[in-house]
């Protein structure tokens, strides 16, 4: 697919199309609920987003309101051009274990300091992510981590050949 095309959008829906590159970061009035090894592992109201072409939102949680032992240094880092370097987390729940399931940037480049000290979690090995209320669907691909709703439409980046977009 060399050249997508936008998908129509409904009422009350959202194109991600039209968010901007360079990303933008936005606080949003939702709450946040993750589930893992049948544990809530996060609930939060405070809550943002970062908005990016042809990607659903990624939702960044703060650190602090993770249950204890929920977080716990992983492997590796990774460089993103717009918001530095990130630092992954194995993400921990009941008896489950989701190695670098969960991301953040210690120090994010100028016009994300937004981001300092929360995590973004890929919904993809969770039991269960929900942001206002509603069960999210993972981003396709192992790279990136946005959350899917109804009230977002693609296509979205992340299926097979999308690599070019």
């Amino acid at each position: 697919m060399r050249h997508p095309q936008r998908h129509p959008v409904g009422p009350g829906q959202e194109s991600v199309w039209d968010y901007p590159r360079p990303p933008r970061v936005e606080r949003v009035d939702r709450r946040a609920v993750i589930v893992l090894g049948g544990e809530v592992i996060v609930d939060t109201d405070d809550v943002v987003r970062v908005l990016e072409t042809s990607h659903p939102p990624t939702y960044y949680l703060p650190i602090a309101d993770f249950v204890t032992g929920a977080l716990s240094p992983g492997e590796g880092t990774s460089m993103c051009e717009f918001k530095g370097r990130a630092r992954y987390f194995d993400v921990l729940g009941g008896d489950a274990v989701r190695p670098r399931a969960a991301w953040t940037y210690p120090t994010p480049m100028p016009g994300f300091g937004d981001l300092s000290g929360r995590v973004a979690v890929y919904a993809e090995g969770m039991d269960r992510c929900e942001i206002g209320g509603v069960v999210v669907q993972p981003q396709h691909g192992n790279f990136y981590g946005g959350w899917i709703t109804p009230d977002v439409v693609g296509p979205f980046k992340g299926v097979p050949g999308s690599m070019g977009w």
